[in-house]
């Protein structure tokens, strides 16, 4: 009994489990799924949506810069633009007033089965899309269609902190695309780097730029890809298209003028008829 006791006391005491990390509401807010759709007003054909509906991660500083920029980069083109973050804009009544819908680094699930199936529709009938950063970069999704056929790979990760943010070289591989031939070949900027399972492919898919890792440290390990480590491509969805970029974390980046640049001209991509 005494033996027992001594080694008792002498083993160290299991420690507690570390409690469950506390997510800042105003990153992670309470997902919420909209069923009754805003009232959108008459717009001129080739009319813009952005969509900024967050029910994931959400980073306000970021979704509320880059929902000015991309109201003016739209109005400069000439063309009507209703933004929103009411995921009930998904019904084919409005859906039909839009040439292009902009996903303002949406995450989360947003759509229920109608919205989903009336967005789908949209794009394989000849919609055009663009999807910006967050819209490509959940590490999963409840629907498959979305980075299966819609995004054409499933983001695994990012740059990590403490080297979250680092300085790289893109490399805009292909200049003949309207979305980027204005780029630079070679572009040096930060950013938090994402990265995915596979290089897109098939459905038309054009590899627009590449992020040089030999230019900065991918790190976490598992955040490596390789050559090529494609960050903005284009797909062909049916009679419809779409252009994702994995670029624009930071509200700042909103300011650069390349990254205006290349913005503005995938959404003008976008609305055009074909692939």
């Amino acid at each position: 009994m005494i033996l027992s006791s001594l080694i008792a006391l002498a083993m160290p005491a299991q420690a507690a489990p570390f409690p469950p990390p506390v997510r800042d509401p105003r990153n992670w807010p309470a997902p919420v799924m909209d069923t009754a759709a805003p009232a959108v007003p008459r717009l001129r054909p080739g009319a813009v949506l952005v969509l900024s509906k967050t029910n994931g991660f959400r980073d306000p500083e970021q979704i509320d810069t880059a929902k000015k920029v991309l109201t003016e980069l739209v109005r400069k083109q000439g063309r009507d633009v209703f933004e929103t973050e009411n995921a009930a804009v998904m019904n084919p009544r409005d859906l039909a007033k839009f040439s292009t819908v902009v996903f303002n680094s949406t995450s989360g699930s947003i759509f229920d089965d109608r919205q989903r199936a009336a967005f789908k529709s949209w794009v394989e009938r000849g919609g055009g899309v663009v999807l910006l950063h967050g819209a490509g970069g959940d590490p999963q999704y409840d629907w498959s269609w979305w980075p299966q056929v819609l995004i054409g790979a499933q983001f695994i990760g990012h740059t990590g902190r403490p080297r979250q943010f680092q300085q790289a070289t893109i490399d805009v591989v292909d200049r003949t695309h309207p979305a980027t031939r204005r780029l630079p070949a070679k572009w040096v900027r930060t950013e938090e780097w994402y990265s995915f399972d596979r290089i897109p492919s098939g459905n038309g898919t054009r590899i627009l730029a590449t992020v040089d890792e030999t230019s900065y440290e991918p790190f976490p390990e598992r955040v490596r890809m390789g050559t090529p480590h494609p960050v903005i491509w284009s797909r062909c969805i049916g009679q419809g298209r779409m252009i994702f970029s994995s670029l624009g974390h930071k509200a700042e980046t909103y300011a650069e003028p390349l990254h205006q640049l290349l913005i503005g001209d995938a959404i003008r991509w976008a609305g055009r008829k074909g692939c």
